[in-house]
């Protein structure tokens, strides 16, 4: 049952990530013509029913809480922890607004996926390369400032079941440079649902949006150290009880 429901979770994945693409891109080309907020829309409705579907296809029951705490319009910062792959799924489906992704350069060479880390707002992180990376976000900086939300992941990797990892330094530097509030998310399960056996299973995730976080006006003692504490803790102890 677990290998039949993994062919069919890929059959998902993969064929509407193909047909679709054409259809994002298209729909990116027209936001040149002055319509760049209804198709940042209709991309971001495209991306968010493709995961609503994986995620259903899982089978998995996904409990959501604080959806109120997500702000409707204007910049903002998501901060998650990550298990699995499967998280970017879960955020897509769950935001209720546009989101991109600080995603790692890899990713960047590979097919489609690279098409719609693009189309709906992400960026590509080259960490071997400073100078690339600061570029990049310089560009996060900058979109979030212009009122897109973004997503990122301080840990740096996936945690593959091993609980909360340590923050990489200056993870919160898109949320301090624009001002933006930062919104963290609190995923358990995710890890269970593929990435445990590499077969499909219909682990229960619960996914947490905790209260948003001001960054505007802190001193830089306390961007530089005790903002990002803050948001460990607050992702650590919702890890920890979940209900």
């Amino acid at each position: 049952m677990e290998l039949l429901k993994t062919i069919i979770t890929l059959i998902v994945v993969v064929i509407p990530m193909i047909v679709l693409a054409p259809i994002g891109l298209l729909f990116y080309l027209l936001g040149f013509l002055g319509l760049r907020k209804p198709m940042t829309y209709m991309i971001y409705k495209i991306a968010q029913g493709w995961s609503k579907a994986m995620v259903m296809s899982t089978g998995c029951k996904v409990t959501v809480r604080g959806q109120e705490h997500i702000p409707k319009e204007g910049g903002l910062c998501f901060v998650s922890n990550h298990a699995s792959v499967f998280d970017i799924l879960l955020i897509v489906s769950l935001a209720g607004r546009p989101v991109g992704f600080i995603a790692k350069q890899e990713l960047a060479f590979v097919p489609f996926v690279n098409v719609w880390i693009f189309l709906i707002g992400g960026l590509f992180i080259d960490r071997k390369n400073i100078r690339k990376a600061l570029k990049t976000i310089h560009g996060g900086i900058q979109r979030i400032s212009a009122g897109s939300a973004i997503a990122i992941f301080p840990e740096g990797t996936r945690s593959r079941g091993q609980g909360l990892l340590a923050f990489r330094s200056g993870a919160m530097k898109l949320a301090t440079q624009s001002g933006a509030p930062i919104v963290p998310i609190a995923i358990t399960g995710s890890y269970d649902v593929f990435e445990r056996t590499y077969r499909i299973r219909a682990a229960p995730v619960s996914v947490t949006f905790l209260p948003p976080i001001i960054t505007a006006g802190l001193s830089p003692e306390e961007r530089r150290k005790r903002l990002a504490d803050q948001v460990h803790a607050a992702i650590a102890e919702t890890i920890a009880n979940p209900c």
